[in-house]
This record gives structure tokens, sequence and C-alpha cells, in this order.
């Protein structure tokens, strides 16, 4: 897989939360993880986001596959990361993040034209089971409407 083309979504993300604030991060990674992203092996559907002590932000829960060709240290596939954000924006996701009812999601990880791979976190506030189910609807909806123009 070209590393341009890697552009691995959390699809539950935008279904089960309103996204609110977005954010680009850059994250720390070992060679073999890199490699691992590269190859499109990773998940982030059960990523989320939270600050140690320290203030720094972490990714936890985001499954990254072992390198197959690595022989020396294989790290732990679903080990907490460290994302790479100015203070600024550390500090007002941190502030933000501990209103009620928020948390702080990846919403894609993917790999610049530099080589640097990179993750877009959301702010977020999670949706009510009636949200989703309006969600679905306008999702329905939408198709019909794409179905429909197509039929012309």
């Amino acid at each position: 897989m070209d590393a341009s083309k890697v552009n691995i979504k959390n699809k539950k993300a935008s279904f089960q939360y309103f996204l609110v604030e977005e954010h680009t991060a850059g994250i720390m990674l070992t060679g073999a993880e890199i490699k691992s992203i590269r190859q499109g092996k990773a998940s982030i559907a059960e990523a989320y986001c939270t600050f140690n002590p320290n203030g720094e932000l972490y990714i936890r829960e985001m499954h990254i596959s072992p390198y197959h060709m690595t022989t020396q240290f294989v790290p732990e596939p679903k080990r907490a990361r460290k994302l790479l954000l100015n203070k600024r924006e550390l500090k007002k996701l941190h502030t933000k993040s501990r209103e009620k009812g928020f948390t702080i999601v990846p919403t894609r990880v993917y790999i610049t034209e530099k080589g640097w791979a990179k993750v877009n976190i959301a702010l977020a506030k999670g949706k009510h089971s009636y949200d989703k189910k309006e969600s679905i609807r306008a999702k329905d909806i939408k198709k019909d409407m794409q179905r429909s123009m197509r039929d012309y």
C-alpha cells in the first residue's frame, strides 16, 4: 500500500458522537509501528484519548499489528501512544474535555507527503439513541436522493 493512500478511519465516531472541534496531532511511534501503518494494518475503531497527570495526551486502544519483518523489539499492539500537540492546543482540549459529556476521539490516521503519521482527533459529545436514529434516517434519505438522481 502506498503511504499517501493510507487513510484509516473511525467510522463509529461520527455515528456515536457529535464531533464539535477537530485537531491534527502527530503520534509517537516506533519504526516497526510506522511500517505497519504504511501497510494499512492499524485500527482506531475502539480507540480513545486521555490525558495523563502531566498534561500529555495519549491515544489508547489503537491497534497496530506487529510488523512481520521485525526481528527485535516488538511493541504491544494496543499500547498507549503519545500524541504531539502544542501546549496551547493541549490546554484548550484539556479544559473542554473535563466538561460533562465531552470526550476526545480519534477520527482518522493518515501518512503525510513527508512520511509522518498524523491523527485527526475530535472533541466530541455523546449522542443519545434518538440522535443515532436520526443520523440513520438522514443517511437513508441521502442515499434515496442519490439513487433517484442516478435513475434520471
